[in-house]
């Protein structure tokens, strides 16, 4: 056989190898789930139980929601919240709230969530442990949450943490006020997948 047609008949083999290994499903693998969260559809409000009632909303936030595989639980929710930005509708409780004896927004600017560990309990819902830091102080708390849109590709979650205001040094009361130490964090987020194929759940 000459030679010249020898090459070519070998390279033509392997141009068709490629293209077929180009085209087949199982060959592709499927790209990493790509979020944005949309801050002006989303909400950071925290309550505590007092004498006289506290709730609030952070007005300055960011968050984000990253995968590093199409398995859910290869994601990792990074929230990070301007301290000074709390709101409670009331002047009095949100300088007292800003001081050092509760967030010390001077020292302590920014309180930060980041995912350490994903558990799916139900269909959509979710454990979320992370590292939770406010006023300096770094503890491993849960967020508990439900993911509105399960294969959408838009949706929400929307979740719940709870901690003691003590473990964090926030001691004191407001003069006159009551004040449990339960802090009930609420999380609602409304996100929209960019690109990437949806997250694969467990269950």
């Amino acid at each position: 056989m000459n030679l010249n047609r020898l090459v070519a008949r070998k390279n033509g083999s392997r141009i068709l190898c490629l293209v077929a290994f180009c085209i087949l499903p199982s060959a592709i693998p499927a790209q990493v789930p790509v979020y944005e969260v949309t801050p002006v559809e989303s909400s950071i409000k925290f309550g505590v139980d007092s004498s006289v009632p506290i709730r609030g909303i952070f007005d300055k936030w960011t968050a984000s929601m990253k995968f590093s595989s199409t398995d859910v639980r290869s994601g990792v929710l990074e929230i990070e919240i301007q301290a000074d930005s709390v709101n409670t509708g009331n002047g009095l409780k949100n300088n007292k709230l800003k001081s050092k004896d509760f967030f010390d927004v001077k020292e302590s600017p920014v309180i930060t969530f980041k995912s350490t560990k994903v558990v799916q309990t139900g269909p959509n819902s979710f454990d979320l442990e992370g590292d939770f830091t406010i006023r300096g102080v770094t503890k491993t708390e849960k967020l508990t949450l439900t993911d509105n849109g399960k294969g959408s590709a838009s949706g929400s979650i929307d979740g719940t943490m709870a901690f003691d205001r003590k473990d964090y040094g926030m001691n004191k009361n407001i003069p006159f006020v009551k004040i449990a130490n339960r802090v009930e964090v609420n999380v609602s987020l409304k996100w929209k997948r960019v690109s990437g194929a949806p997250p694969v759940f467990q269950q």
